[in-house]
């Protein structure tokens, strides 16, 4: 049977900026953007995307909750932002905040930046300040975009986050936002996209916090891998 190839190793942000990272200050001015912007999303997906969505059940109205996600392309965003009932935060890359476009939509919204493949204290105490404040925040587990296309294996950061504070886990899984006729405004090809939000789950206590943690990684990958057809479960294939 053919093995899989080795992932590339995963990305270290390659510079240092801890000014920009911040729990996001929910002003009215924020609020009244984050409304319109899950509008505009809405407009994106109806012209680029033919979506289906199940599950939205499942999704909770308040949190605290970690809404954990795979990640296939840029498109992620969108959909989730349009298909959701509610606005809510996450946490994304640093170095979106230098993008032309995405940088100022991102600043106006409000979002937590990480500085990715290092141990990042400043973003982690601002998501546990958000998680106690009662919000729902939104993060990759698998901590950068899939090279492969299909499940990568997941970093710490949800399942600590999940540890420390006892919060709701939602999972969602999406495919077809890697489609290239999105980014290439092949628009009359709408991309076929689907979107499964999945049920919520606290992590399996543990008294041994190392075991937690690394079960608990495991736990949430497997969670989005159930979401997904085979095909995306990438790494998490055999454990479904």
């Amino acid at each position: 049977m053919q093995t899989q190839p080795s992932p590339e190793p995963k990305p270290v942000t390659d510079w240092w900026r801890p000014d920009l990272v911040a729990l996001p200050e929910l002003t009215l001015a924020r609020k009244l953007f984050r409304v319109f912007g899950r509008g505009l999303a809405k407009l994106t997906t109806l012209v680029t995307m033919s979506a289906t969505v199940s599950g939205i059940e499942n999704f909770p109205r308040r949190g605290p909750a970690l809404v954990v996600i795979n990640h296939l392309g840029d498109a992620d965003v969108v959909l989730l932002a349009a298909s959701i009932p509610i606005t809510i935060d996450g946490m994304g890359k640093i170095e979106l905040n230098e993008h032309w476009l995405v940088g100022p939509i991102f600043r106006a919204y409000g979002v937590i930046y990480v500085h990715r493949g290092r141990p990042d204290r400043k973003a982690i105490r601002a998501a546990l300040e958000g998680l106690s404040q009662g919000r729902l925040i939104a993060l990759a587990p698998e901590g950068r975009q899939s090279v492969q296309g299909g499940l990568e294996e997941g970093t710490e950061g949800a399942a600590f986050l999940a540890m420390k504070t006892g919060a709701l886990i939602v999972p969602v899984a999406m495919t077809g936002t890697e489609n290239e006729n999105i980014y290439n405004r092949k628009w009359w090809k709408r991309a076929r996209v689907t979107l499964a939000v999945g049920k919520p789950f606290y992590l399996q206590e543990n008294n041994d916090r190392q075991l937690m943690l690394r079960e608990g990684t495991k736990q949430i990958m497997a969670s989005l891998a159930e979401l997904l057809p085979e095909s995306y479960r990438g790494r998490f294939r055999q454990m479904i």
